[in-house]
């Protein structure tokens, strides 16, 4: 490889000049990436440029549909029932309208009743379903499109049943055991003979030699068998972020509802039973002191309680008998209560009277109370019988809901006890303080708690003097206190139950407020539930949707204190009066519970003997239809006496007021303060207020107001607003014509009135938002009126055009600010949105005729004729009357009112476009935040107009007039440029913009002239090109672009509109075709290239315009895979989606289902194989790994300079720049390419862009023209046809299959995600991201414009959410995705498969067909290596078979990788467990045998590459069955004994010595398979294997590569380093044969350094290795860069492991090679890598930071070991391994090969005797040992690292006593120390050394002592001398030493050494090296101390003094002892003694 490139190299030095002069030719070479692709298509009009499309309604009309055959006719025009108009029945809440029947209703009323009950009008386009926009391809629909998919077998999930470790997992080759297991005898070559074995079934047609034509046909009607319809389905749906286009029909308008809760009033129940009590519910909100639920009135009486009310009550009606109420709650929050307050019948005393016997009697008292019972119950029915019609106050409590709703969990709920539901707050104490923190509203939600029921217990008296809201509040404020005051209160005790629960979705039998029927409500006797009606805390925007017209009364105080006379138990009477006699009170009044359903009188309830009561009472009144200037509520002041006094009347009216209603005709509400009349009122009294002082009238007080009442109403009639009012009534009266008419205050004539309605259109904006919106359809109703039909005042058109267009902005932005939290992701106000879609109509389709006369209607006969009306009406359209000038009122002199009315009419699209054209600048402003708006209500006039008026038949040129579309091309214009302007401003507003803009013209494609919508199209593209060379930020426009394109691409009937049946036919006047004059351009056709062909498959002026869409599609995509592109990851990403997300709605489409429409849709995508093509080099590179890919293009290079492919790809560079290498921007050139390419690398696609633009061109492949395909490959020149070919090789590798395991592994991320985080992993390495990516990949996160939130890009659905917001997924779930993914790598390869055949039949004549068919055989190769599933083997090995036989060259004479690699691959399929793999692999494997013999007669080739294969399969894979691939070996056999043709030659026995060769080998691995378990042994084995190969360098490589590959696995990397370095050694000796080179490593030796065992390598003699025999050395690792590779793996290894100092060993080696190939690119690298290494080896210098290893003897006994038994090895563990591990991992395995009880530990460390041992067992010794060096070793051995490598000796010791005994007292305890040498250094190719050599010496108890008081003041130093010194540690080490220890502490070891001299002179040298190690401790404890003190903080002084009062005992205690002369300290000692401290024998062994 190495020379190749340096031929390669100096064939450049040699064509500089050439390269000049063909520099030109290339680039005009079409399809060539380096020649700007900006200009780069055949006819020469650059991508920038937009091209005029072709008149679309022209050619329609010059190629009638009928031309194109069967289902393409289809294609041609849209299909004629496009439009239609749907009637849609408004949906209706309530059984009964509800709406008012009386005869007169004014105009208002009239208007809302119709309004209210008007069907939907729906311009409906029959097709829109089918588009993206509106059903988009989402997971869920992809979900139900994979149903029914076959499951494709695959290899790794076959094996998948077996146990494999969980990090194994994911590589298909790793899953380890085998099916069955195979016998374990070591003579199993024997039992398994070749011949006794069963062969696969054989392919019968293999021995026939049948011709290459037929083979060819038959595969291919085979692959094109069974193969799924669509490709997309299989594929993730796109991303929803990118959904620009996507709409959905907006809700119909339906009634506001909060959260619902229903509460149900289940029982009450009071200590004693007396009287009758009703019950009152409303909730009320107390931060927003408001009452938030009108009240809902039960009573749970029995039925003779209820009797004593007879002589008052009329029947009750059901509807009061409800006792469950459903409340709405809009605004949730935790500050609200229900509050239940009871009322009884009024009797005499006051509240605390009447309360007290329900206080003091206890229910379990009654017998003893009997007598008082019985008085309170005659007391009960005679107040019952005589007051019965009044109530007063009784008690009151409340429930906090938030309590109820939050703790709905909890499990005592339902319990009845005493603590369980005291008033809400009791639980609240409970529960502790509430949590303040979190914010009102989200905090609290009352959806979907746990349904709960309580018992209130404690009920509080009211108290007369606090009876109004305001006391209320500050009750429930203080309630939420802890310490609260009503607790200190007596309760009035009972017991109520409630239910509470939310409310379901349609509760059967419920009434409305209005008390109507709710659907569904099955039997009109059932029991109703009332909705109440809610009364919200703030402002809720929502529009009236049906009737409504309630009125509430709210008494709250009277003052009669200053009234003469017995004014004491007051109660208020209120009436709703239609006039002014008593007869006249109208029946409006809702009764409360049992009683009848409307009344005409109320009554509030009697406070006893007081003068100025409050009330807290709520009338609700039905408003009449009609209100009119007599209606008015009367309150009458009635004095109650309780007492029956005779003569005295029950009730006597002591005082009158009252309200009249409507005060200029405008409803009156809000609070009042009357004055009270002592008198009746007299006559005509209702038309004046009580203000008024009425001649001899008397008053309270003087005629101040005594009397405070407060009404609202709720009224859908009424908006309460002084502006609409005006508005509404100014409308009415021109529509009635009723001049003159009374406005206020002043009188509105003909003449005044035009001005009066212009102010109040303007006025408009002063209306507040609330019944702005509720009114809003009303308000766009009128002005859509006004603007359509202009009122004729006296005779005169008033134009109010412009007045109304102004009011419609207005209304739609305060619309649009009140809901701006409603707005869906494009920003549009559902409200409006439905608006448009469902009410608005055109106006006068039902005319109101002057003069009041009801309009005419006309059951319509068809839909599309409008409701009701003459089309001729309104289709006759003045012509005369201006409308440009819209204030110009043209005189109508005499004609007759109805004709100039309708001469007045006009279309409210043309007005709308002619208005917005010309509004000024701050209409224009309003009008542009909400354009969609407008431009929706436009579009759906124009659909009205087209299809009310007939139209749809008229051509699309005559549809509309001709200054409308010029309004619409200025608007357009302008609207494109206020979004090019604004970008940068407000880029929100832009995007919004932007988009309405692009549905408007989408919008228009379906109802105008298309060649002018295009027209349209291009003027804004232009204008945006225009713009975009001085944008400061184009990206942000392009992004605009796109989302606009991509809109337009969303059409329904886009195939129909590119055009797609018409042929591309070239321009008029052609720029002369580039192709034709540079002939050379296509390699395979002798004449020209045929144009036609090249111009569809190019983005070529005919292409973009003929199929106009589908060109700026793909021209957007173009231009963002363009090198230089702004912005690019997030362009790329977009433009890629866009054409993603059509091709889906292609495939999900059932207009194209049938093949030849599939072929012509997929026609309008060709381009996109070029541009793939194009942009190969910038794809993420799937292909894992830098050495995986040699790209196929730059083999196929030609001479052709600037022609190379951009040769690596993205992961060689991503390499090196984790090495550290900079990265020049070209720097991924490959060695072909020349310099002008290397710049042009730009801004790489990040995996998940890439995967899904392959997916597309795969799209393209299956589904175009094969035919098509063919002609234009013929085309191609050789490096085209590389780089296509290149493409498809990624395909394989993008779409390669994960297997089930995979799933489950990357459970809770979907793989775009990772692949995603991989490829920003990757650019932020490369450093690829600028200033300007930067910004690009904020927008990424957020908006494409940097900073503000947007709407859309809400990222709450980012794509890996898009699988599932749960992180794990089913099973079920996970099969799934394993079954899709199965079939799309399934789908993919086949459609590569079938291109490729396409691209072989192409070449097959061609001169450059050798390289093509290399490229070709590459691509086969990878997908037959990746994970297929069977039934692709099938077909790829069919072609494999097919592409040998035609072209047997390839292999045999070609360089040795490719045969190398089949061999490998087939031999991998041969071992498959499935069987038609085997069968069709083991074919393939014999004919390639066959082959080759029959070429060269020999097939030494083919051996020694099957031989060399089988090793490394067997090596690498531990999931591979030996058994399965025993039966491919048999099946070649039996082929080749079968073979007829060859009988005569030796091929027979050629093939039976290969096929017993390989079962040899096979037979080794079975062992291997058996100790698959134990890595020791199977590494052991490997090792051995290994050994075996030394005589053939090759395979003992291979071996090498497969022990260092289950190392790694293994995690022991240290281990793989070893194997790595010993493979470069072993291939540095063979290079050192063949060529003495300076810069190369002399053989082995050179590796000396980095580990002393490397020699071993050096075994290979010359005799045994003869460089140049055929096949031997001549993989690719036997050369420079082989050796490269070996030593950068090495180094990643070492590295990986942490021996850094390694690392900068291998390099050593390294780098003279780099240097001397001038690599400075890999060499800035090393460096890089090597200062990385120096760096963490300072940064870690102590060492504790890397742990290398952990050591143990282990010892085998037994004869159950085999080979094992008696030999002692020394194992290495992870560093940090306990003696507990590794005992239990042997204990275990061992345990479980040779059953229970049978094998057993040793525990200690003694010598180990055999005669003791049950011979039955297996005995394990294990001991935990440590590295030892000698002295003179140490000085060497300086750090860590040196004292952890290259480690030989190991040392362990035993404690014993001479009884036996492991411990005893100091005097009698022994040491034995055991020193071992292995026979190989640590770290090793192995992770376990056999131990060669044992010495043991042994320490006597003084010797013990000594080493353990050396070993003390070690430690003592260590502590004291740390650098930053650790307290902590010292003071653990000082208190060990010094601290007063009891037993064989430093002092007793003392007493017992040194108390008396021994007498035997051998121990004085002991004695007196004791003395001296305790002189050196005390030292050191000094020093310690004095280091101590100066660390401790003041906490710690007395710690520190009672440490050194200790030491100053022990140095006391000592110094006696330390004192005593020894006689005889200097004697020689005689020769005998062994000096055991210096003992020579604890040198290392030399070994």
């Amino acid at each position: 490889m190495a020379a190749a490139e340096r031929r390669a190299f100096a064939h450049k030095i040699n064509r500089t000049v050439a390269a000049e002069v063909r520099k030109q030719v290339s680039r005009e070479r079409s399809g060539s990436p380096h020649s700007s692709r900006r200009c780069s298509s055949s006819l020469g009009v650059p991508l920038t440029e937009i091209i005029e499309p072709l008149d679309f309604e022209e050619v329609l009309l010059s190629r009638p549909p009928d031309v194109e055959p069967g289902p393409l006719r289809d294609l041609v025009e849209f299909p004629a029932d496009d439009l239609e108009l749907l009637l849609q029945p408004r949906e209706c809440r309530t059984t009964e309208p509800g709406i008012p029947e009386d005869g007169k209703l004014d105009a208002q009323v009239r208007a809302a009743v119709e309004m209210y009950t008007e069907d939907w009008i729906i311009a409906h386009r029959r097709y829109q379903h089918l588009s993206a926009s509106y059903s988009p391809i989402t997971t869920e629909t992809q979900k139900e499109r994979q149903k029914g998919l076959t499951r494709q077998v695959f290899e790794q999930d076959a094996s998948g049943d077996e146990k494999s470790s969980p990090e194994d997992s994911d590589d298909p080759r790793h899953s380890s055991g085998s099916p069955e297991d195979t016998p374990r005898s070591s003579g199993a070559s024997g039992i398994f003979d070749l011949r006794n074995l069963a062969a696969d079934s054989l392919l019968p047609s293999l021995l026939e030699r049948a011709a290459p034509e037929d083979v060819d046909r038959r595969n291919e009607v085979l692959r094109r068998q069974h193969r799924p319809r669509t490709l997309l389905s299989l594929y993730p749906a796109p991303d929803e972020d990118e959904a620009v286009e996507r709409c959905s029909r907006p809700e119909p308008p339906r009634e506001h509802f909060g959260q619902r809760i229903l509460v149900k009033c289940l029982s009450l129940k009071f200590e004693i039973e007396i009287e009758p009590i009703f019950g009152i519910l409303a909730l009320y909100d107390v931060r927003e002191k408001k009452k938030i639920s009108e009240n809902f009135y039960f009573d749970l009486n029995s039925d003779s309680t209820k009797g004593l009310l007879r002589a008052h009550g009329t029947h009750p009606a059901i509807s009061t008998l409800a006792r469950s109420a459903i409340f709405s709650v809009t605004y949730p929050s935790p500050d609200i209560f229900l509050v239940i307050k009871l009322e009884k019948v009024l009797q005499q005393g006051d509240i605390s009277e009447c309360c007290e016997p329900y206080m003091v009697m206890k229910e379990a008292d009654t017998a003893k109370n009997k007598e008082k019972l019985e008085k309170l119950r005659l007391a009960a029915e005679q107040f019952c019988t005589r007051l019965g019609r009044y109530r007063m106050p009784f008690a009151w409590t409340a429930v906090h809901l938030a309590n109820i709703v939050s703790s709905a969990g909890q499990p005592d709920r339902d319990s009845d006890s005493e603590g369980e539901r005291r008033p809400a707050w009791t639980d609240r104490r409970r529960r502790g303080p509430p949590d303040r923190t979190s914010s009102g509203d989200d905090a609290c939600s009352f959806s979907g708690f746990r349904p709960a029921t309580l018992t209130v217990t404690n009920f509080f008296k009211q108290e007369a003097e606090r009876l109004s809201d305001e006391d209320l509040f500050k009750f429930l404020a203080d309630m939420r206190r802890p310490s609260s005051l009503l607790r200190r209160l007596r309760p009035v005790t009972a017991q109520l139950k409630i239910d509470i629960s939310p409310a379901p979705e349609n509760p059967h039998f419920c009434l409305s407020p209005e008390l109507l029927h709710v659907k569904p409500y099955p039997d009109p006797r059932g029991r109703p539930t009332k909705e109440i009606l809610e009364f919200p805390a703030r402002e809720v925007y929502a529009p009236h949707t049906s009737y409504r017209n309630l009125l509430y009364v709210y008494p709250h105080s009277l003052n009669f204190s200053s009234r003469q006379g017995s004014v004491r138990n007051l109660t208020v009477r209120v009436q709703y009066m239609a006039g002014e006699d008593p007869s006249q009170a109208l029946p409006v009044i809702f009764g409360k519970s049992s009683c009848s359903e409307f009344t005409r009188e109320a009554f509030t309830p009697v406070v006893y003997h007081n003068k100025s009561p409050e009330f807290y009472e709520e009338f609700k009144l039905r408003l009449p239809a009609c209100v009119t200037e007599n209606h008015h509520l009367l309150f009458t002041f009635y004095h109650v006496s309780c007492q029956p006094r005779p003569g005295a009347a029950l009730e006597t009216p002591v005082g009158f007021t009252w309200i009249p209603l409507l005060q200029h005709s405008r409803l009156r509400t809000g609070p009042f303060c009357l004055p009270v009349s002592v008198d009746q009122p007299p006559p005509s009294y209702s038309v004046l207020t009580p203000d008024v002082a009425l001649p001899g009238m008397r008053w309270v007080d003087g005629h101040k107001g005594v009397f405070s009442v407060e009404l609202t109403a709720v009224s859908s009639v009424h908006p309460q607003d002084p502006h609409l009012d005006k508005f509404f009534t100014l409308v009415h009266v021109l529509e009635e014509g009723a001049f003159p008419f009374r406005l206020k205050d002043g009188v509105l004539s003909e003449g005044t009135v035009e001005q009066e309605l212009r102010a109040s259109l303007a006025a408009l904006r002063l209306t507040s938002p609330e019944p702005l919106v509720a009114f809003s359809h009303h308000v766009l109703d009128k002005l859509v009126r006004l603007v359509v039909r202009p009122p004729i005042i006296g005779g005169q058109i008033v134009n109010l055009g412009r007045g109304a267009f102004e009011a419609m902005a207005h209304v739609v932005s305060v619309v649009h600010r009140s809901l701006e939290a409603a707005q869906d992701a494009r920003g549009h106000c559902p409200l409006l949105a439905a608006y448009v879609y469902y009410a608005f109509r055109l106006p006068g389709t039902e005319p109101s005729l002057p003069g009041g006369v009801p309009p005419v209607t006309v059951q319509p006969a068809t839909l599309a004729r409008g409701p009701g009306r003459p089309a001729s009406l309104y289709l006759a359209r003045s012509k005369s009357i201006s409308s440009s000038n819209p204030d110009l009122a043209v005189a109508l002199g005499s004609v007759d009112d109805e004709v100039s009315r309708i001469l007045a009419s006009k279309l409210l699209h043309e007005e709308l476009a002619l208005q917005w054209v010309v509004s000024g600048s701050a209409v224009r402003e309003a009008v542009l935040q909400h354009a969609w708006f407008f431009f929706q209500l436009m579009v759906k006039s124009m659909a009205l107009h087209l299809i009310l008026g007939q139209r749809l038949d008229t051509p699309r040129k005559l549809r509309f007039p001709g200054r409308f579309l010029d309004d619409i091309a200025a608007l357009v214009g302008s609207v494109g440029m206020e979004v090019i302007t604004r970008v940068h401003k407000d880029a929100e507003l832009a995007e919004r913009l932007n988009a309405s803009l692009a549905f408007f013209l989408s919008d228009l494609l379906s109802l105008a002239d298309r060649g002018f919508v295009f027209s349209l199209v291009r003027a804004h593209y232009k204008q945006m090109a225009s713009r975009l060379q001085s944008a400061p930020n184009p990206a942000v426009l392009l992004t605009l672009r796109m989302d606009f394109t991509r809109i337009l691409c969303s059409h329904e009937h886009y195939v129909t509109l590119n055009l797609p049946c018409c042929p591309l036919s070239p321009p008029a006047s052609p720029s002369p075709s580039v192709s034709s004059t540079t002939s050379q351009s296509s390699t395979f056709s002798s004449q020209a290239p045929d144009s036609k062909v090249t111009s569809m498959f190019e983005l070529s002026g005919p292409f973009r315009q003929q199929h106009f869409l589908a060109g700026l599609l793909l021209t957007e995509l173009a231009l963002a895979l363009e090198p230089e592109a702004e912005g690019a990851s997030l362009l790329h990403k977009k433009a890629i989606s866009a054409v993603h997300n059509l091709l889906c709605g292609h495939d999900a489409d059932p207009r194209y289902a049938e093949a030849t429409v599939k072929a012509r849709v997929a026609e309008l995508y060709l381009p996109l194989l070029s541009l793939a093509r194009d942009t190969l080099p910038r794809l993420h590179d799937f292909a894992e790994g830098p050495g995986q890919r040699s790209r196929l293009a730059s083999m196929l290079d030609s001479d052709t300079e600037g022609e190379g492919d951009i040769g690596g790809t993205i992961n060689p560079s991503v390499a090196m720049a984790i090495a550290g290498g900079p990265l020049a921007p070209g720097s991924r050139a490959s060695i072909s390419q020349g310099p002008a390419t290397g710049s042009r690398s730009g801004c790489p696609l990040s995996a998940e862009s890439s995967r899904t633009l392959l997916v597309c061109v795969l799209w393209v492949l299956k589904n175009a023209e094969p035919a098509l395909l063919q002609h234009w490959a013929a085309d191609l020149s050789p490096p085209q046809l590389g780089r296509l070919l290149d493409l498809l090789y990624l395909c394989l590798a993008a779409f390669e299959y994960k297997g089930k395991k995979a799933f489950e592994r990357i459970n809770s991320l979907t793989f775009k995600k990772s692949l995603d985080m991989k490829a920003r992993l990757e650019e932020a390495i490369l450093g690829t991201i600028g200033a300007r990516q930067e910004m690009v990949r904020r927008s990424r996160e957020r908006s494409p414009f940097g900073n503000q939130e947007n709407v859309r890009w809400r990222k709450n659905i980012t794509h890996w959410r898009q699988t599932s917001d749960r992180v794990d997924k089913t099973k079920e779930e996970m099969e799934h995705e394993a079954l899709v993914d199965g079939n799309l790598a399934t789908e993919v390869s086949l459609v590569v498969l079938d291109t490729l055949e396409i691209i072989v039949q192409t070449v097959m004549l061609s001169e450059a067909r050798e390289s093509v068919l290399g490229a070709v055989l590459k691509v086969v190769l990878y997908s037959l290596g990746s994970a297929q599933s069977a039934l692709f083997l099938q077909h790829g090995l069919a072609t494999q078979r097919a592409l040998v036989s035609k072209f047997p060259e390839l292999l045999f004479e070609e360089e040795t990788e490719l045969c190398a690699d089949l061999c490998l691959r087939l031999l991998r399929h041969c071992g498959s467990r499935i069987s038609t793999i085997r069968t069709h692999a083991s074919a393939s494997l014999y004919l390639l045998m066959r082959q080759n013999f029959e070429i060269g007669n020999n097939f030494a080739r083919v051996k020694m590459q099957v031989t060399m294969s089988l090793s490394s399969l067997v090596g690498t894979t531990q999931n591979f069955s030996e058994e399965h691939l025993r039966r491919s070996l048999k099946t070649i056999l039996t082929y080749a004994e079968e073979e007829v043709g060859l009988r005569d030659s030796t091929f027979a026995e050629q093939v039976q010595d290969l096929m017993f060769n390989l079962h040899m080998i096979l037979t080794d691995t079975v062992k291997m398979k058996e100790h698959q378990e134990d890595p020791e042994m199977l590494i052991d084995l490997m090792y051995r294997i290994a050994r075996g190969y030394q005589g053939s360098p090759d395979l003992r490589l291979t071996w090498l590569q497969n022990m260092a590959g289950k190392h790694a696995e293994l995690g022991n990397h240290a281990e793989a380093a070893q194997c790595m370095v010993h493979a470069a050694a072993l291939v540095a000796e063979y290079l050192a044969l063949l060529e003495d080179s300076r810069h190369l490593p002399v053989g082995c030796v050179s590796f000396q350094n980095i580990s002393s065992n490397v020699l071993e390598e050096s075994a290979i003699s010359d005799d045994i290795l003869s460089p140049d025999e055929e096949g031997f050395c001549s993989g690719k690792h036997f050369t420079e860069l082989g050796l490269v590779g070996l030593l950068e793996q090495a180094a990643a290894y070492f590295t990986m492991g942490g021996l850094y100092e390694a690392v900068n060993e291998v390099y050593k080696n390294l780098i003279p090679i780099l240097e001397a190939h001038r690599d400075y690119k890999k060499l800035a690298a090393v460096h890089g890598k090597l200062q990385e290494a120096f760096t963490k080896i300072m940064l870690q210098s102590s060492g504790w930071e890397r742990v290398f290893g952990t050591y143990f003897r282990v010892g085998f006994y037994g004869a159950r070991f085999g080979d094992l038994d008696e030999q002692e090895f020394v194992y290495k563990e992870p560093s940090i391994t306990k003696l507990a591990e590794i005992s239990h991992r042997l204990e275990e395995f061992y345990t479980e090969r040779f059953g229970e009880d049978v094998v057993e530990i040793i525990k200690d460390s003694n010598p180990v005797d055999k005669t003791k041992l049950d011979p039955q067992k297996a005995y394990i010794q294990i001991t935990y040992v440590e590295p030892h060096f000698d002295t003179y070793e140490l000085k060497d051995r300086v750090t860590y690292f040196d004292r952890n490598y290259g480690l030989r000796t190991f040392l362990f010791c035993t404690p014993f006593t001479p009884d036996g005994r492991a411990h005893g007292e100091l005097h009698e305890q022994h040491k034995r120390k055991t020193l071992l040498s292995t026979d190989h250094a640590f770290p090793y190719i192995k992770t376990r050394i056999h131990v060669c050599h044992r010495e043991e010496t042994v320490l006597t108890p003084v010797e013990v002592a000594i080493e353990d008081m050396q070993k003390k003041t070690r430690e003592l130093a260590f502590a004291t001398e740390q650098d930053p010194p650790d307290a902590k540690m010292l003071q653990m080490v000082l208190q060990g030493s010094v601290g007063p220890t009891v037993n064989q502490g430093p002092l007793e070891v003392a007493q017992v050494f040194l108390a008396e001299i021994p007498e035997d002179p051998k121990l004085f040298r002991h004695h007196n090296k004791l003395r001296l190690c305790f002189k050196d401790f005390c030292k050191k404890c000094e020093d310690a101390l004095r280091k101590n003190k100066a660390l401790i903080g003041p906490d710690q002084k007395e710690y520190h003094r009672e440490l050194e009062r200790n030491y100053t005992r022990l140095r006391e205690a000592l110094q006696p002892l330390l004192t005593q002369r020894l006689p005889q300290l200097l004697a020689p000692t005689t020769a005998s003694l062994r000096n055991s401290l210096n003992r020579a024998s604890f040198r290392k062994p030399d070994l």
